[in-house]
């Protein structure tokens, strides 16, 4: 009896850990917050995404494509910005997860530094997306977004 007390207190404890967790969203579809564009650009504000965290959104492009991308601020303070798809993996649309310094493939499973987004393309690196601070803000041009658009039209 208390060899099962132990398996269910044990199966609590990581479903408590599961859905608490900063990547529980990941599998239930609501990381992303929705973006509308202004003036052919994309805003953040800068210091709603300076955490060191990934922060998920998305937004129509011209084709009506849902783009799905992140933003994670690396080790050295800067601002990264990708979409949440890669050249190899983007027909599974999984995409990325955090874990600690690293964003993670849904898909493969394969590991990338925060400080090589944007730096690092091709392959299975989450696909970078040009971006600028101006002002407060974080800007990415819709031109951006529509040439990115292909990678997410295997999103689930």
């Amino acid at each position: 009896m208390k060899s099962s007390y132990n398996i269910i207190t044990g199966i609590v404890a990581v479903l408590i850990l599961f859905f608490t967790g900063s990547n529980a969203f990941a599998f239930f579809g609501g990381k992303f917050t929705t973006l509308t564009p202004k003036d052919g650009n994309v805003m953040i504000p800068v210091k709603s995404v300076s955490d060191g965290k990934a922060h998920y959104f998305k937004v129509k492009a011209d084709d009506g494509v849902m783009v799905d991308f992140f933003l994670v601020q690396s080790a050295d303070g800067v601002i990264r910005a990708a979409v949440d798809a890669c050249d190899v993996c983007y027909k599974a649309g999984k995409g990325y997860a955090q874990e600690g310094d690293s964003m993670v493939c849904g898909n493969c499973g394969m590991r990338f530094a925060t400080g090589r987004i944007n730096d690092v393309k091709g392959g299975c690196n989450p696909a970078p997306l040009t971006r600028a601070i101006n002002g407060e803000n974080l800007v990415i041009s819709m031109q951006e977004i529509n040439t990115n658009a292909w990678y997410c039209k295997y999103k689930k």
